[in-house]
């Protein structure tokens, strides 16, 4: 080889000039911006997110779950592929959107405004916790153009219940997502063993973590104290001692019994769509659509509450068969590629739902991490669906069953039709 031929060869990158340009060039899945999150944030706070209840089976079956589902390609022109669609009666500019997540500023200050510009820019919904860091006026007077949705639990006490409602609705709020998985505190044993406290508070050891981490520990100290606004009239004021604690108050003051007749007189009350959210029972989400309710986000809280609750994946064409088009259907849990995305809107969904993977793009590099976690998907689910050979979503919801097999039915046909084969040719041999 000649020297002009290696010169040629040669390509030096200059320094990335943005912190777009650097992730671009560093993380290219949710598992590289996850590991970029991991190093910026204190083990305790990381672990938060990371953490499911008791063992952490739900954890774990949610991502495997994905795996169970194979791709079956078919030939043909792909022409014009879009990944826009519609969620809840207007359009998105893909089938996702952002789960509410409690404590968000703990990963990185701009917290939920950060998160909440980043899906502005991208077109999809934003989901606002109830026990967001940053109040829900403030996220509205941000982002106007945003679709925003308000987070809430059932709550007995029906003066509290309309003004949470008249609050939320005088935000801009279009939508509720009222949890129904919620009625106790999942045991978080990771946040246990940590010694995880929201805020955190100091100890020996969030001193020492902070040291190691000082960027994250610099940003945490010079921006406002973590608190939940959203939850003023709800719970007193002033600090809690931890998440538990924190849960136990809101729980104490307005979790008496609920029931349907909660969420029938909460459909009475609001005007706009509602969202039943933890659902994993085609039972439940039958008479959710029954008494008026609009959509079904299935799930199980990420694996944060019951452990070895059903993986949403694993009832998602149950509940989709069930509910035969009444409901909308969103599917959150696990989902870590747009290829995942992919499988839950051929399996039936109406779209998907994020909280982990944004939670790290927002740890690695505040709203440009999460503008990249939306890229990543984006990007994903436009080359997963073009090596499918479908052109737009409406095509894939269309025939989606046709475009995936699971692995175990199809493990399970071939044995039965090996074995039928292997016990029948004896008893032709005897006949003849």
């Amino acid at each position: 080889m000649k020297l002009r031929d290696i010169r040629s060869l040669v390509n030096v990158e200059g320094p990335a000039r943005s912190v777009s340009q650097r992730l671009a060039r560093r993380c290219h899945s949710i598992e590289d911006v996850r590991k970029m999150a991991a190093a910026r944030l204190p083990l305790s706070i990381f672990d938060y997110i990371e953490g499911g209840g008791e063992d952490e089976a739900s954890v774990r079956r949610n991502r495997s779950s994905f795996d169970d589902w194979s791709f079956v390609p078919r030939w043909g022109a792909v022409e014009n592929l879009d990944l826009a669609s519609t969620l809840l009666g207007k359009p998105v500019a893909m089938p996702l959107m952002l789960s509410p997540t409690g404590g968000t500023r703990l990963f990185h200050p701009e917290g939920e405004l950060g998160a909440a510009r980043a899906a502005l820019a991208a077109n999809v919904p934003y989901g606002l916790a109830h026990l967001s860091t940053t109040p829900m006026e403030l996220v509205s007077a941000q982002t106007p153009g945003l679709r925003r949705w308000f987070n809430i639990e059932p709550m007995a006490d029906k003066g509290m219940l309309q003004a949470m409602l008249d609050r939320t609705a005088d935000a801009g709020y279009e939508a509720l997502l009222v949890n129904v998985d919620c009625r106790a505190i999942g045991h978080r044993e990771r946040d246990y063993r940590n010694g995880f406290t929201a805020p955190p508070s100091l100890k020996p050891r969030t001193v020492v973590e902070g040291a190691l981490h000082p960027v994250w520990a610099w940003r945490f100290l010079r921006n406002d104290a973590i608190a939940f606004p959203n939850l003023d009239g709800t719970v007193a004021e002033g600090p809690l001692a931890s998440t538990p604690d924190m849960w136990r108050t809101l729980l104490s003051g307005s979790y008496e019994p609920t029931d349907w007749d909660t969420l029938c007189d909460l459909r009475s009350r609001w005007s706009g769509p509602i969202a039943f959210k933890g659902c994993v029972s085609a039972d439940d989400a039958a008479i959710a659509a029954d008494i008026g309710i609009d959509a079904i986000q299935v799930s199980n809280h990420g694996g944060r509450q019951l452990d070895h609750m059903a993986s949403p994946l694993d009832v998602l064409p149950e509940i989709v068969e069930r509910v035969n088009g009444r409901v909308e259907i969103i599917v959150d849990g696990g989902i870590r590629r747009g290829s995942d995305a992919i499988k839950a809107l051929a399996l039936g969904a109406n779209a998907c739902a994020i909280g982990r993977p944004y939670l790290y793009g927002l740890a690695a590099a505040g709203q440009e991490g999460v503008a990249h976690v939306l890229r990543i998907f984006a990007e994903e689910m436009t080359r997963t669906m073009m090596l499918l050979g479908v052109s737009s979503i409406k095509e894939l919801q269309d025939n989606g069953p046709s475009f995936v097999r699971n692995r175990h039915a199809a493990f399970a046909r071939s044995t039965h039709e090996y074995t039928g084969t292997q016990t029948a040719t004896p008893k032709q041999k005897s006949s003849s």
